[in-house]
């Protein structure tokens, strides 16, 4: 497992500031020292000075601890402080550098790239959408003002490896901002690169990049349905919260004050498209727990005159998360424990499992905790006495798995589960020990044959409905794509439908107190209200008969009152008349039209 960071691809050894250090020492050496006035060596030798320094504050952001909120934040302070002077002085100084030192223009590229990624990392660890939006305008700039240009004329292939590593991650931003007509331009670009790349270079990474090329392709394509315009272009929609997105609280709504702080979102599922260590799952999910930014005018919390960013945001607009993707046990218990070290007061944690399935190889007379299976966690890095750890006898439990019982301990603070498995049941066998509010999401445990490849390819259906409710709709209908208007239409009605089920969830009287503690919180109402409605559409489709096809949660919800509700069935049958698919539904309720 790495938790998704400064996305450093592999064999990036040798930096640019080595390189500039040694370039630096032949032009300011024997011979041409004389001939350079005072002023302008002084140049070169602080320029090299803000180089050795950027290049070891750099390095060492891999050292930092990737949990807790604080440990890293004067680090990252320093380092943006650096580079705030390395990027000013090359831009006063450029022709002196340009002169006495040498400096190209991929150089200044590779400066502005460590820039994009210190925003891009600083993102990941605040999940403040602004510095996505940082990131996103140097490298774009990089781009913009051709700094790689030259790197192709040269005979050095690991520059030309530089440049393919900021393709890549300048995708990675692209992606995570739905820019995905950009996108496609930067894959097109990558691939002519990588092409011209492996023709001039005889390298043995050539499988490796053609690999991220088929990745990033596949994450493109996983979208089930595509939005047209009117001239049948496609139109990509964010999925991120916006304002207005939400059922509003109402007067006479008596909710819990709960605010999600944390976010554990993990990915280990077989053969699911990812990309740069984020599955599509996990994407989807990471979006959903964001709001959609503002303009970048209004979003930048930059200091004026620097690149640091601001100490703290009045509010934080977005709960804290971790990028969990195929954690071995240990990892994965690791992050959990300093998430709920530092959990606030009055706050959730979330953790979202989107993983493969393991199932108990035998019965036991008492079915405690330990007794259902869970999901696998990684086995690469478990060892013990530097050797792999054997199977197990069938009388033991499976150690590579996250069972029910292992989040036990973190029931003692309002907990928030979503588990997308093929043996999500087993998270419904839970205990309430500490009487704080716990609420566990299941997702079906089996899907109807005709959906199954997409499940393991394209990501789940159950995360979908939790991202987006109208695609997961149109997607087990069948429709894969939809013009504007009639999606725009399908979209406000659903807002409609969303309301209702807030009201539902609130005025229950059979309904867990648990769900009414975390419906003040905008992102979990939301989560909840997709889940109704996942719920209650699963139900009524024609292809889906199994008990074992349909989402549980823990608490269970009240049938009559909520999924089996005679007024949500009528509207899930209305938006399947809207949308011309009521033949896939039972036609049980029609009668009420």
């Amino acid at each position: 497992m790495q938790q998704l960071g400064l996305c450093t691809w592999k064999g990036e050894n040798k930096t640019l500031i080595e390189e500039n250090l040694e370039y630096a020492a032949v032009m300011t050496g024997v011979g041409a020292e004389d001939d350079i006035p005072l002023g302008e060596r002084k140049t070169v030798t602080d320029f090299c000075y803000l180089l050795d320094k950027s290049k070891q504050l750099f390095n060492g952001l891999r050292d930092l601890p990737q949990y807790g909120h604080k440990q890293w934040q004067s680090y990252f302070g320093r380092t943006f402080d650096v580079y705030t002077k390395l990027w000013k002085f090359q831009q006063q100084h450029r022709q002196v550098l340009d002169t006495r030192y040498g400096l190209k223009r991929w150089q200044i590229g590779e400066v502005a790239s460590k820039i994009g990624q210190l925003y891009y990392h600083y993102y990941l660890r605040t999940s403040e959408t602004s510095y996505l939006n940082e990131a996103f305008s140097f490298y774009s700039a990089i781009r913009q003002r051709s700094y790689y240009y030259q790197v192709n004329k040269e005979d050095r292939p690991e520059l030309v490896v530089k440049k393919l590593r900021y393709y890549a991650r300048f995708i990675v931003v692209c992606l995570l901002l739905n820019k995905m007509d950009l996108v496609k331009v930067l894959v097109k670009e990558l691939s002519e690169e990588i092409e011209d790349y492996t023709q001039r270079f005889n390298t043995e990474d050539q499988l490796e990049w053609n690999l991220v090329l088929q990745e990033v392709a596949a994450f493109v394509e996983a979208d089930p349905v595509l939005i047209l315009n009117d001239d049948n272009t496609v139109l990509v929609k964010s999925n991120r919260l916006h304002e207005g997105g939400v059922p509003q609280l109402e007067p006479g709504m008596v909710v819990g004050q709960l605010t999600l702080a944390d976010a554990l979102i993990v990915g280990n599922c077989n053969n699911q498209v990812k990309f740069s260590e984020l599955t599509i799952d996990m994407f989807r999910m990471l979006q959903a727990l964001e709001r959609e930014p503002l303009n970048l005018a209004t979003q930048i919390t930059t200091k004026p005159g620097t690149l640091e960013p601001s100490e703290k945001p009045a509010k934080r607009e977005n709960p804290h998360k971790y990028l969990l993707y195929k954690p071995t046990f240990s990892q994965l218990y690791t992050f959990l424990s300093a998430s709920f070290k530092e959990l606030p007061a009055n706050s959730v944690l979330l953790v979202y499992l989107s993983a493969t399935g393991v199932f108990p190889t035998g019965r036991s007379e008492y079915e405690g905790p330990y007794d259902f299976g869970g999901v696998l966690t990684n086995t690469n890095r478990d060892v013990v006495n530097g050797e792999t750890v054997q199977k197990r006898n069938q009388a033991q439990k499976e150690m590579h798995c996250l069972h029910p019982g292992d989040l036990y301990p973190f029931t003692r603070k309002p907990l928030f589960i979503i588990v997308d498995s093929s043996n999500s049941t087993a998270y419904k066998n839970f205990s309430n020990l500490f009487g704080q509010p716990l609420v566990c999401l299941l997702s079906p445990a089996v899907y109807p044959k005709s959906m199954q490849a997409d499940q393991s390819q394209r990501g789940s259906l159950f995360t979908l409905f939790l991202y987006n409710p109208l695609m997961g709709f149109l997607s087990i209908c069948g429709l894969t794509s939809m013009h504007q208007g009639l999606w725009e239409k399908a979209q406000e009605f659903l807002g409609k439908v969303s309301h209702d089920i807030g009201q539902m969830l609130t005025s229950s009287r059979a309904i867990d107190q648990a769900f009414l503690q975390f419906y003040g919180d905008e992102f979990l109402r939301l989560l909840m209200v997709r889940f109704v409605f996942c719920c209650a559409t699963l139900r009524l489709h024609k292809l889906f008969q199994e008990a074992q096809s349909f989402p549980e949660s823990y608490p269970q919800l009240p049938k009559q009152e909520m999924v089996e509700n005679s007024l949500l069935q009528k509207r899930v049958l209305e938006l399947a008349a809207m949308l011309d698919v009521q033949n896939l539904f039972s036609d049980g309720m029609l009668d009420n039209y």
